[in-house]
């Protein structure tokens, strides 16, 4: 009965810690989208990857100590034992964790962006390679995952291995990832033409997303992870980045829901303070130096008369 009161109270203790660390987590996917339009920011995950494996570690070490409880309750018990009653329940609650921690620790460290350094994240172009990746924050073992489109308003083929394995890094600082790197095609899928309109919406503002599911089996439990990037922009030719990149500005800036992949098709209009903020992170990702008080004056003045 001691041992399974000290169980209880660890379950609410490490409860309480998967709620901070998916604070963190959602902490550290607002300063990634962030730093995609261009703002100064610390996207590192090595620190959230110790957290969540630490408590990883844990959580399966409880589980082991409860199939060790399992097999001592089928060689000895007695009328109104607490392993029986008890049991049952501290397994269900573990899983429970154990299933919402590995959902949440699936992220992609690397949004979608092609290797020219010039070119801004999340705006490709058909025919054009590029790459993403992804990574598991729990580092226990390596299992194997596979990419996949969801809906979206035109098909396009992305000419690469379906599926690939969850492999450590080249240094052991980058843990357990994928990268799915110099990913070729994005072209038309069928006999549509890449710049052909099979939606309510414009190349520019159609937004995509690529989904990574991810099969994962340790210690006989198997769970599907799933994990989506950012919205992103496909275009046909170079005439069309500067709107597919304000595209991507404004969803960004205004949009709660990543997957909100309707929301051109009835835009908010946004806030000067928030337009101003991002237009200086623009300068500042290329001139190292963000616009000063006198300079959006400037800018809001030619925009509002």
């Amino acid at each position: 009965q001691e041992v399974l009161a000290q169980m209880q109270q660890l379950l609410g203790r490490s409860e309480t810690l998967r709620e901070l660390l998916q604070q963190e987590l959602e902490d550290w996917q607002e300063r990634q989208r962030r730093s995609c339009l261009g703002a100064p920011a610390d996207t590192q995950l090595r620190p959230l990857e110790t957290w969540f494996t630490e408590l990883g570690k844990g959580l399966f070490q409880l589980r082991q100590l409860l199939r060790a409880l399992s097999d001592l309750r089928q060689k000895v018990t007695y009328e109104r034992d607490p392993l029986a009653a008890e049991t049952p329940l501290l397994e269900q609650r573990l899983l429970e964790q154990l299933t919402n921690l590995l959902k949440s620790a699936f992220v992609v460290e690397q949004q979608p962006s092609t290797p020219n350094p010039f070119k801004r994240p999340l705006v490709l172009r058909t025919g054009s390679k590029f790459s993403a990746r992804a990574r598991l924050l729990v580092r226990l073992r390596p299992p194997t995952r596979h990419p996949s489109l969801p809906r979206r308003f035109r098909k396009f083929n992305i000419l690469t291995s379906s599926s690939k394995t969850l492999l450590a890094g080249d240094t052991p600082q980058e843990g357990l990832v994928c990268d799915f790197q110099y990913l070729g095609g994005l072209g038309p899928h069928g006999d549509h033409s890449a710049t052909s309109l099979q939606g309510p919406l414009v190349v520019t503002e159609e937004l995509h997303l690529i989904t990574f599911t991810l099969a994962y089996a340790y210690c006989g439990l198997e769970l599907e992870l799933k994990t989506s990037t950012l919205p992103f922009v496909i275009i046909s030719n170079n005439n069309q980045f500067s709107s597919a990149w304000a595209s991507i500005l404004w969803f960004n800036m205004l949009s709660s829901d990543p997957k909100a992949q309707q929301f051109f098709s009835a835009p908010p209009p946004a806030p000067w303070p928030c337009l101003a903020e991002v237009l200086s992170w623009q300068f500042e990702s290329v001139a190292e130096r963000g616009l000063s008080r006198d300079h959006l004056l400037m800018l809001a003045e030619k925009l509002f008369g």
